[in-house]
């Protein structure tokens, strides 16, 4: 800048900064000019005086905000005063010297006294509450305490509002210190409510109680404002009562935010407040938004399912009431001619707001209060429905029917008789728009119903969909039955599908030649899905299906048929991957070509094809193999563009006049955390999920192959392995770690790694492992806990022993963190459970929840059992650290999964460390010697397996405790139910370490009795790894003639040689290739030295097939 320019400026800042506050106040209004030039030079002088001089800016904002005669200005000055008090990076407090913050107090504080306009006393008392959050903490701002309660006790209606919008913003920094005045705010909350005449100082001092319930945390401080309800209510039906529905709107919003965070405090008067909102939401004369808010306030009350459990479902005749609300709601839908053009932008045509509203509502209360609750409701009221006159009432029950389907799915699948007839009756109705909701609600029981409703009724579904899809005069009927098909077939066995795939798939080739792109698209995506379900079956249409398809997608080139050519390339790839690689090998290199010059062209960032098409080529990557990789270097460069999308977000305060307006903007969705609301663009959170799923896929399809890829793809993923927008995302890089890890090994195993050797996979495993850990320590979900403790679990495997012992540390370290977070959630749960409303339907969710929990202890011990297998003696100190935490998992109160996991954990100590965990013994063996009673099967197999375990390597330690062993494996080899399927594991454990026994202590049994108990138990078939340990040993006792195993006389003889024939006989399954040929050997040696008949008694015991079957091998 030159030297003039430089003294222009100069002046220009001084006259600014002068005593004249004219040209403070025109840089003000500039801010706020529409041309870009103006504004942007104002900018730069308004940040060049912050940077410089920030206590004349404070005194120059505060002064105009107090002075200027302009209301803009005004306004302005408020909002840029709080944008510098606000704790950010714009925050200018602590530059200021101690007479500016004074000055600015006193200022702010006289401004609310003398301010007239309504809406900038709102930003002042924004400003005030913004800096006073700041400071009250630590006790900065001593006089606004006693100034706001001067305000709220003053005769000015306009002091007492800006106090309890004050108090409403500052209630959670500062209601705790306030508990010592809770009498007195009582006392000036009760006057209010009830006399004051100023709706708007109602309404804030509505605000203010309900700000100060939530922040207190005794429940014993909230109930002393429980007789303010009935006050805080009349703030309600007084403002419906005089007209002011605006106040009532906000009145209500206050409420709902009450409902969901405290519902409990709504309990004792939880009729009168239910009721009244119903009223409300009857009440056809107000505005459908204040009627909308008041179900939403009865709704988020039976979502409140962690508070106050089971509350809502204690209230049966109001649920009756808020349904028939709901289904009156749905009526309100118009034949809008628009809708019978089947055109997708007038998919919504003749619905209301009020049908929107009443089918999201439905949705939600069933899934909050669940089908014992809502289906009796349903079943009252929907047969008027069904039977009126009126068309928009069928179509109400039947829109209503598939909203409940999810939330009670339980017991709708126990009435799916009458469920079905219901949906199917609708089929022939003479109103399209009917059939269209009947066919919309089996479309959506086939997906919350399913695979119930396939395996019993497809022989009444399919058949009305196909019928349907011949209903040409009603393009949308007929695309909505190909969506259904869809639905149908996505829950489906090929073996259900299979008598209707003829039909079905010329039906759809028909619809694929329909103008109307509606019904080509519901076709093609029901084709792509029955090819999915059908798989292999689907060969026999490759030939009439394909060639439609690849018309599609060569000439569906137009902005109006990007969707069409995006689903044709989803249908595309299914199909090959259905069909398999022989068959679609040939038409593939035609597919990806076109793919390939797409990739080239510039695409709109709406394009569905990106999506569309990064899904496509995974699915040719999977059906097409290694043969795939001369695409990676076309594919990969935009897959990792989409991966590496940065979240679309914008923050503004929960509060701010400039809302993010979602209404313009389906693609926004918004959430708010504290005082902040944040948006997010979905799609574009979308695209990024699908890209890291592909990254994933590709890995575990290419292995090796993705080699070239990794040092891209990792910088990519891993720090994504935190990306708490969206948990998709997460889940794809979680998933991906291992198969990253495992790529990279195979390729230096293989020589392919341009060079790289061992030391490339450990670096990448010191990448990957910490951030799998740091990640696991911050996640929020449980079941994705589970998922990231099982990728670290394939991670340990696949690097072994080259993880260094600061990375075991931390794994460690890390389940302990696991295991005592899950505890706490489970007593979190259990004391939900003591809740006054808690009932059945409670209890089996938190049996769902606790059943997720389990996942993670799972994990937990799968980890745990590779960490000891890689490791092994030097894992001990580790293991001697996490005692104090798997010990309490041997308790009676745990879950049997709990029991189980703890047990299989010392069992691999034993098996993995021998004499080094003889030490462990006595601690454990006690609790494994008491499981083998345990009542769950599962519990028994673990302990029973530990016994042979410890009898193989527990040598003189074991020995006292083989008479108490043998009793333990004795009562579960004759447990009365050790032959059913679930015990059958149990059981085959407990005969193999009766068979260690035998092979370890034959000394200290009773052999003569014991070894032919064992052999009384053989072959064992349904623990495959143990039948093949138990018959090996079997052998070996028969080829050293171990005496007690053939009996005086050798009168156990046929029953080993009836054991040797089954476990032969079944060929791979029972025994080692080894292991059978050597029982051939001794068959053929024993049929040399037996006597005749000996052997033909033996002979005659067996069946007749493998007597055939012995025979021919012999003689072989």
């Amino acid at each position: 800048m030159d030297a003039e320019s430089t003294q222009l400026q100069q002046a220009e800042l001084m006259a600014i900064l002068g005593p004249d506050p004219a040209p403070f106040e025109t840089l003000i209004s500039h801010l706020m000019s529409s041309g870009n030039e103006q504004r942007s030079q104002a900018e730069s002088i308004f940040n060049l005086i912050k940077q410089n001089d920030p206590n004349s800016l404070a005194l120059k904002l505060a002064h105009l905000l107090s002075t200027s005669v302009n209301l803009e200005s005004r306004a302005m000055a408020a909002i840029l005063l709080r944008k510098q008090l606000t704790r950010d990076d714009s925050f200018i407090w602590p530059q200021l010297s101690e007479s500016t913050r004074s000055a600015v107090k006193n200022i702010l504080l006289s401004a609310i006294q003398s301010e007239e306009s309504k809406s900038i006393i709102k930003k002042l008392c924004d400003t005030i509450s913004e800096l006073a959050s700041s400071l009250l903490p630590d006790n900065q701002w001593p006089e606004i305490l006693p100034f706001m309660f001067q305000c709220v006790t003053s005769s000015s209606p306009k002091l007492q509002e800006s106090a309890f919008l004050m108090f409403s913003q500052l209630a959670q920094f500062i209601g705790e210190t306030l508990i010592p005045y809770i009498t007195d705010l009582h006392t000036v909350f009760l006057n209010v409510l009830n006399n004051s005449p100023n709706p708007d100082v109602k309404i804030a001092a509505l605000s203010a109680v309900i700000n100060f319930i939530q922040c207190l945390s005794s429940s014993t401080d909230r109930d002393r404002f429980q007789d303010l309800l009935p006050a805080m209510m009349r703030t309600l039906t007084e403002s419906l009562n005089s007209g002011q529905e605006a106040t009532a709107q906000e009145a209500l919003e206050l409420l709902i935010e009450l409902a969901g965070t405290e519902p409990r405090f709504l309990r004792r008067q939880i009729v009168d407040v239910v009721g009244s909102m119903l009223q409300i939401g009857e009440a056809e004369s107000l505005e459908e938004g204040t009627r909308h808010l008041a179900i939403e306030f009865v709704i988020t009350l039976a979502e409140a399912r962690e508070r106050a459990p089971g509350m809502m479902r204690k209230l049966p005749q109001f649920i009756s009431r808020l349904f028939a609300i709901l289904m009156k709601m749905l009526t309100d839908v118009e034949d809008d001619p628009a809708w019978h053009t089947a055109e997708t932008k007038d998919e919504d045509a003749g619905e209301t707001s009020n049908y929107s509203v009443g089918q999201e509502c439905l949705d939600r209360l069933a899934i909050a209060l669940g089908g014992n609750t809502i289906v009796p409701v349903a079943s009252e009221q929907l047969p008027a429905y069904l039977s009126a006159p009126e068309w928009q009432k069928h179509h109400a029950a039947l829109i209503a029917l598939a909203q409940i389907a999810e939330g009670c799915s339980k017991v709708m699948i126990k009435n799916l008789e009458q469920v079905v007839n219901m949906v199917l009756n609708s089929f022939q109705h003479p109103h399209p728009r009917v059939r269209w909701a009947a066919i919309n609600a089996i479309g959506q029981l086939s997906t919350d119903l399913g695979p119930d409703l396939q395996v019993q009724y497809h022989q009444r579904v399919l058949p009305a969909l196909a019928a349907a899809m011949d209903d040409f005069q009603n393009p949308r009927v007929q695309a909505h039955a190909a969506s259904a098909v869809l639905n149908f077939s996505e829950n489906c066995t090929p073996e259900i599908l299979t008598p209707y795939l003829d039909g079905i798939v010329h039906k759809l080739l028909l619809l694929l030649q329909n103008p109307k792109q509606m019904v080509q698209e519901g076709s093609l995506t029901a084709l792509a899905s029955v090819a999915d379900s059908s798989q292999e079956l689907f060969k026999k249409y490759y030939d009439a299906v394909m060639p439609y398809l690849k018309t599609i997608l060569v000439n569906a080139t137009d902005k109006s048929n990007r969707m069409l050519r995006a689903k044709a390339m989803e249908c595309i790839s299914l199909v090959g991957m259905a069909v398999g690689k022989e068959i679609f090998k040939e038409d593939a290199k035609q597919v990806m070509d076109v793919l390939m010059s797409l990739q080239g062209s510039q695409m709109e960032t709406d394009d569905p094809t990106t999506s569309y098409m990064l899904q496509a080529w995974a699915r040719l990557c999977k059906c097409l193999g290694q043969d795939f990789l001369p695409y990676m270097t076309v594919v990969m460069p935009p897959l990792l563009l989409s991966a590496q999308l940065k979240p679309d977000v914008t923050i503004t305060s929960a509060d701010s006049d400039n809302e993010i307006d979602e209404s313009d903007d389906e693609s926004m969705e918004t959430i708010t955390l504290g005082d902040k609301r944040i948006g997010i663009k979905t799609s574009v959170l979308e695209e990024k999920a699908t890209a890291c799923n592909m990254l994933c896929c590709y890995a575990d399809e290419l292995k090796e192959g993705f080699y070239p890829w990794i040092d891209q793809v990792a910088p990519t993923l891993v720090p994504l392995l935190k990306f708490y927008f969206h948990e998709e995302v997460r889940k794809a890089a979680v998933s991906a770690m291992p198969e990253l890890l495992r790529s990279a090994k195979l390729a230096v195993e293989k020589g392919i790694a341009q060079g790289r050797n061992e030391t490339y996979v450990k670096q990448l495993s010191d990448y990957i492992t910490p951030a799998l850990v740091e990640a696991l320590h911050k996640e929020p979900d449980t079941e994705i806990c589970a998922s990231m403790l099982d990728a670290l679990n394939e991670c340990v495997q696949i690097a072994g022993p080259i993880l260094e012992e600061s990375q075991v540390r931390s794994i460690v370290d890390e389940i302990k963190q696991v295991i005592t977070a899950s505890s706490s959630r489970k007593t979190e749960r259990a004391e939900r459970a003591k809740a006054e409303d808690f009932d059945a339907e409670e209890g089996e969710l938190l049996k769902e929840e606790n059943e997720q929990e389990e996942e993670v202890f799972d994990q937990v011990g799968e980890i745990l059992g590779t960490l000891i297998k890689t490791f092994k003696a030097n894992f001990l100190p580790f293991f001697d650290e996490l005692t104090s935490y798997l010990m309490p998992m041997w308790g009676k109160d745990k879950s049997a999964e709990e029991r189980r996991i703890a047990i299989c954990i010392f069992d691999d100590v034993a098996e993995q460390c021998h004499e080094l965990a003889l030490k462990y013994y006595d601690t454990y063996l006690p609790f494994l010697l008491e499981a083998c009673n345990d009542e769950n099967p599962d519990v028994r197999q673990a302990a029973v397996y530990g016994l042979g375990v410890c009898a193989e390597f527990g040598g003189s330690v074991f020995k006292p405790l083989v008479g108490e062993a043998l009793s333990r494996l004795n009562f579960v080899i004759r447990h009365p139910n050790a032959s059913q399927p679930d015990h059958v594991m149990a059981y085959d454990n407990a005969v193999s370490a009766l068979g260690k026994i035998c092979q370890f202590h034959r000394d200290s049994i009773d052999s003569a009795q014991v070894v032919p108990a064992w052999l009384s138990c053989l072959p064992i078939k349904g623990d495959l790894i143990e039948a093949k340990v138990v018959h090996d040993q079997l052998c070996s006792m028969v080829e050293r003639s171990d005496m007690e195993l053939l009996g005086p006389n050798n009168q156990y003889l046929p029953k080993i040689v009836s054991v040797f024939a089954e476990v032969i006989c079944a060929g791979k399954d029972l025994a080692t290739e080894q292991t059978t040929s050597r029982m051939i050997s001794l068959l053929r040696q024993l049929k040399q030295t037996l006597p005749e008949s000996t052997l033909a008694s033996t002979w005659s015991s067996l069946q007749p097939q493998q007597q055939l079957a012995l025979q021919a091998m012999l003689s072989s």
